[in-house]
């Protein structure tokens, strides 16, 4: 037996760990050197143990008191299931030597399942003592009891009790619950909005959950409609901030007859100033609609719920000298890229805009062959089809086009043999195009834009080399007149151009002296100045731009002779940085984009319809 019992090295075979059945004993038929023991019953046998001590005062060192009761209990047992009773006990504090303990901010049931639970290992949660339960394990740090506390309200959540959780949550800073609490605000609103606890919430509430993209909501009409019934169950004391909840709800987005009979009529509306204002912001809105990319706010970006998104639409250009048809849209929200019906043709070098009503026109451009073109082509968003129009008196490639005021200028480019200083605009009411007054200077390939009832018209190209310039020119429809105003900064062609914000941005191009660049410039209207801003990440030539969410995307382009890029770079007015967000099917320049609001799901065309028919031909 000595030889047995010796004392083992580490040089030697270590100890073996030997499973045992159910009584303890080792399964192995061979005898092992040694084993580990362990009885699986052996922790709620000094639970047990502990709790009956605990029952009959036994060897308790401490009493907790708490509204006049006392618990006796065990320092360690204390100490090992609460955070705040080691902290309490392991420093310098007077509650460590004290053998009775006063426990504020906890109610005397909970001390008591809470320390059946240290005991025990078991708790009872009920509709009537969670949130008391809660408050508890939260101060004492019991965080299996809150985590289960938390879960217990997850479960037994609906329209009813989802806000008064929320709030709960946030004042225990229980986030997840919180956060799943929201969701059930935003998914399940046109039932919340139903219930008392909606009214009695405060302002700062209802504008946080009013203001989210995810509320769900068939139309913005819904959430007027929620915000004036909560208005109007304490209108005394909530009437003078009102404003502050009017400005999250989407008033540009209403039907007029909402506007009209709803909002102007509102008693509490009509006497503020700033819900005036709100409201004029929405009339403007629904009358100029050519005008309204100038006017994007948070309040003009429809909600997901309604079936309605803004999207990115990309169209044509070149890939590698060859010329595309592809159209596509993309979803920076979810990142997503879709196909949609492609041209009739392959077709670059072309001018894109999109009208207040939400129509997609694509004029000009160049043809595979080389020649110009000046065929006008609608795009139809809700069928998914391109139908043509009347074509522009010129042809033209490498133009600039813009909406304003209900027309669509087309201004400049190539056709064919010389650069134009011609412009027309078209009607669509007429269906027709008309000259106006020529450019002081022939260019192709400009930026333009439309900014407060004037064109401007950016750079673009004089000379055969395509060499950039510096010239800006402005059009007056009312005076029928141009003016050149202040020079850029950079002399360029072939770049691309946007309005956010009241500033004219001037993005990437070409000039002899600087090749390719990635330089953005932006001009102030009101002051007549041009000023820097931060580089893009990569040099583009010829790139596509459109605003999205008060952000410019920036897709495609040259980077140099036949290298072509596939990404897409965003920029944020605010921190004047720009990010690559993402990349495009396709690696392409001439392209053309706009954004324009797409229906997440589209109908089938009445196959007796024009639409239908349209679809129904091949392209």
């Amino acid at each position: 037996m000595a030889s047995l019992l010796r004392p083992r090295f580490e040089s030697e075979q270590s100890f073996s760990s030997v499973d045992l059945n159910d009584s303890g004993v080792s399964n192995e038929t061979d005898a092992a050197d040694e084993y580990i023991f362990k009885e699986a019953n052996h922790p709620i046998q000094i639970l047990q143990g502990l709790n009956a001590l605990r029952q009959t005062g036994s060897f308790c060192d401490v009493s907790l008191c708490v509204d006049g009761v006392e618990f006796p209990c065990h320092r360690a047992v204390l100490a090992s299931f609460s955070p705040y009773f080691k902290a309490m006990f392991s420093n310098e504090l007077a509650e460590s030597h004290q053998e009775k303990v006063t426990i504020n901010g906890v109610e005397a049931p909970m001390i008591e399942l809470l320390l059946g639970y240290a005991y025990t290992s078991e708790i009872v949660i009920t509709k009537m003592n969670v949130q008391s339960l809660l408050a508890a394990a939260n101060l004492l740090e019991v965080l299996p009891v809150r985590d289960a506390c938390c879960a217990f309200m997850e479960k037994h959540m609906d329209e009813s009790n989802c806000l008064g959780i929320h709030c709960f949550a946030e004042a225990h800073a229980c986030s997840d619950l919180q956060e799943k609490a929201k969701s059930y605000v935003l998914t399940a609103f046109p039932e919340v909005c139903q219930q008392e606890e909606f009214l009695a919430l405060s302002q700062g509430k209802v504008v946080e959950f009013i203001s989210d993209d995810k509320l769900n909501v068939e139309k913005e009409e819904d959430v007027f409609d929620a915000v004036v019934r909560w208005l109007n169950a304490d209108t005394g004391s909530r009437r003078h901030d009102f404003h502050k909840v009017l400005e999250q709800v989407r008033l540009p987005l209403l039907s007029p007859y909402h506007l009209l009979d709803c909002v102007d009529s509102h008693s509490v509306i009509q006497q503020s100033p700033p819900c005036r204002r709100l409201l004029e912001e929405a009339k403007n809105y629904q009358l100029l609609e050519d005008r309204r990319g100038e006017m994007f706010s948070p309040r003009t970006r429809p909600r997901r719920s309604t079936g309605t998104v803004e999207v990115i639409i990309a169209v044509g250009g070149e890939d590698d000298k060859v010329v595309l048809r592809s159209v596509e849209s993309y979803d920076p929200t979810m990142g997503q890229w879709r196909t949609l019906a492609c041209l009739p043709f392959a077709v670059s070098k072309h001018g894109l805009v999109v009208s207040g009503n939400n129509t997609l026109y694509m004029a000009g451009g160049e043809f595979p062959d080389g020649s110009a073109s000046k065929d006008m082509w609608k795009y139809d968003p809700i069928f998914d089809v391109w139908t043509e129009m009347a074509p522009m008196n010129v042809p033209r490639s490498e133009l600039g086009l813009a909406m304003l005021d209900g027309y669509v200028y087309a201004v400049g480019g190539w056709e064919g043999s010389s650069r134009l200083d011609s412009v027309e605009r078209y009607s669509p009411a007429t269906n027709s195009w008309a000259f106006v007054a020529p450019m002081k200077m022939a260019v192709t390939s400009p930026a333009m834009v439309a900014y407060n009832g004037k064109l401007y018209v950016t750079g673009g190209a004089v000379l055969e080399d395509g060499d950039g310039i510096d010239l800006v020119q402005c059009y007056d429809p009312k005076t029928k007149a141009w003016l050149e105003l202040q020079p850029m900064l950079i002399a360029r062609s072939g770049s691309a151009a946007c309005v956010l914000k009241g500033f004219i941005y001037v993005i990437g191009g070409w000039h002899a002296s600087t090749e390719n660049t990635n330089k953005v410039e932006r001009y102030d209207v009101e002051r007549n100045v041009w000023e820097s801003r931060a580089p893009m990440n990569e040099r583009r030539y010829r790139p596509g731009v459109a605003i999205v969410d008060g952000k410019i995307y920036v897709c495609g382009g040259e980077e140099g002779w036949d290298r072509y890029h596939d990404t897409i770079e965003r920029y944020d007015a605010e921190t004047d940085s720009w990010e690559i967000v993402g990349e495009m099917p396709t690696s392409r320049s001439w392209l053309s984009c706009v954004a324009m609001q797409m229906r997440i799901s589209k109908p089938a065309a009445p196959p007796d319809s024009e639409a239908g028919a349209a679809a129904a031909r091949p392209l």
